[in-house]
C-alpha cells in the first residue's frame, strides 16, 4: 500500500495512535520503523519511493514506469500518418499537370479536376501526419486554391476568386512559404485588376515582390504593377514598373516550383509590356511588343491559348493605334476561331475593349471598322463564363 501511495510504511501508519490503542512499547515501535526509514535514506529498491527534493512529494517507481509508458504510447501515435511521401509527391505532380493543362485545355474541366484534388488535400489535412508532411499538404492546398482563384476570375467570378485567394494566402502564411506567397499575391493582383480595384492590384503586386521568391514570379509581379498603373494613366509609374520587370528577367534565379500557369515566359512578359504601352498611348512600341510576344509564344512547345489570344488582340489594337483598321479582322482570325469553352472572361473583356477603341476612332464609320465590330460582338456572345452559367448542376467557383 505504501508503494501504491508513494510513501514509506511509517508514513502510511499513524504510529502514535497505534501505540495508544495497542500499548506497544516505544522501543518496539522504533525498532520496526527505523530500518525502513534508514533504507529510504540510502537505497531506492524496486517498489520504493524516490526522493524528489526537499518540500516535494516523493515519486514511486510505478509512477516512473507509467510515465515512460505514456511517452511510448504518444510516440506510437506520433509515428502514424494518414499520408505517405509517395502520396505527397503524387499530389504535387498532379498540381503541376493541372497548372500546365489549364493553359491548353477546357477551363471548366480543369477547374473541376482542381477542385477534386483540393478537396482530397483538405481531407488529408484534417487527419494526422508528421509536421513536414503537413507543411507539404499546406503548400499543396495553397497552390490548388491559387489555381482555383485564377480560374474563377477567368470564368468571370471575381468575388469567388477572391475567396480562394484568401484561403491560399492563409496557407502561405501558415508555413511561411515564399514562392506560394508570391504567386498568391500575383493572383490576387490579377483579380483586383479585372475587378477595377487598381490600387489594390498595385498593393498586391508589391506584397508579392516583398516575398523575395525565386523563379519568374518577380517578373510577372512587376508586369502586373505596370498593368495597373497603365490603367490609372500613370505613365511614369508604368514605365518604371516595366523597367523593373526587365531587370527581374535578367536576374531570375532558380526554377519555378510549379510551372505552367505559375511561370512567366518571355512571351508572356512581352504581352504585358504591349498591353501597358497600349493603355498609355505608346502604340508603335506596343505593336512591336505584341508581335514579339506572338513570335515567342508560338515557338513554345506548349502554346497557351489565353496569352496568345491577348497578344493577338494587342496586335490588333496596335493596328488601330497606327491607323490601320483594315488589318484588324485578319489579325484577329486565330482568336475568332477559338471554341466558346476557351473564350475566357479576360479575353472577352479585351475584345470588348478593342471594339470600344475602334468605335472611338475617326474611321469608326468605315466599312472595315463596322465589319470588325460586328464580328467581335457576335464572338463575345458565346463564352466560357456563359457556358458555365448555362450548364446543369452547380460548380463551386
Amino acid at each position: 500500500m505504501s508503494e501504491a501511495y508513494g510513501c514509506t510504511p511509517d508514513q502510511l501508519l499513524d504510529l502514535h495512535d497505534r501505540r495508544a490503542k495497542l500499548s506497544v512499547p516505544r522501543s518496539d515501535t522504533a525498532a520496526k520503523s527505523e530500518p525502513t526509514l534508514a533504507a529510504d535514506r540510502t537505497v531506492n529498491s524496486p517498489g520504493q519511493a524516490m526522493s524528489t527534493g526537499e518540500g516535494q512529494r516523493p515519486i514511486s517507481t510505478v509512477a516512473v514506469r507509467e510515465a515512460a509508458d505514456e511517452s511510448s504510447a504518444w510516440a506510437a501515435w506520433a509515428e502514424t500518418t494518414n499520408v505517405g511521401d509517395i502520396a505527397l509527391e503524387q499530389i504535387h505532380a498532379e498540381i503541376r499537370r493541372l497548372s500546365a493543362d489549364y493553359l491548353v485545355g477546357d477551363a471548366v474541366d480543369a477547374f473541376t479536376r482542381t477542385r477534386l484534388l483540393r478537396d482530397r488535400t483538405f481531407r488529408l489535412l484534417e487527419g494526422h501526419q508528421w509536421p513536414r508532411q503537413a507543411t507539404d499538404l499546406y503548400a499543396a492546398a495553397g497552390y490548388l486554391c491559387t489555381l482555383m482563384a485564377w480560374m474563377s476570375s477567368d470564368l468571370g467570378h471575381l468575388a469567388d476568386a477572391d475567396a480562394h485567394g484568401r484561403t491560399a494566402w492563409l496557407c502561405a502564411e501558415a508555413i511561411d512559404h515564399a514562392e506560394l506567397r508570391a504567386w498568391t499575391a500575383s493572383t490576387r493582383s490579377k483579380i483586383a485588376f479585372w475587378d477595377g480595384r487598381l490600387k489594390d492590384a498595385v498593393e498586391w503586386a508589391r506584397r508579392g515582390t516583398a516575398a523575395s521568391a525565386t523563379g519568374t514570379v518577380q517578373v510577372l509581379l512587376a508586369c502586373q504593377e505596370a498593368d495597373a498603373w497603365s490603367r490609372l494613366g500613370a505613365v511614369t509609374e508604368t514605365e518604371e514598373a516595366l523597367l523593373r520587370a526587365t531587370a527581374a528577367r535578367d536576374s531570375v534565379r532558380g526554377d519555378d516550383e510549379i510551372g505552367g500557369l505559375f511561370a512567366c515566359s518571355p512571351g508572356r512578359q512581352e504581352q504585358y509590356h504591349a498591353g501597358a504601352h497600349l493603355r498609355i498611348g505608346a502604340y508603335a512600341q506596343a505593336f512591336t511588343e505584341a508581335d514579339n510576344a506572338l513570335r515567342l509564344l508560338r515557338a513554345q512547345p506548349v502554346r497557351a491559348y489565353g496569352t496568345e489570344a491577348q497578344s493577338t488582340i494587342s496586335s490588333a489594337m496596335g493596328h488601330i493605334g497606327v491607323g490601320q483598321p483594315e488589318a484588324v479582322l485578319e489579325t484577329l482570325a486565330p482568336v475568332l476561331q477559338l471554341p466558346p469553352e476557351q473564350r475566357l472572361d479576360t479575353v472577352v473583356s479585351r475584345m470588348r475593349d478593342l471594339a470600344g477603341m475602334m468605335a472611338s476612332t475617326p474611321s469608326a464609320r468605315g466599312s472595315a471598322s463596322v465589319q470588325a465590330r460586328t464580328a467581335l460582338a457576335d464572338w463575345c456572345q458565346d463564352s466560357a463564363p456563359r457556358r458555365l452559367a448555362l450548364s446543369p448542376g452547380s460548380v463551386d467557383k
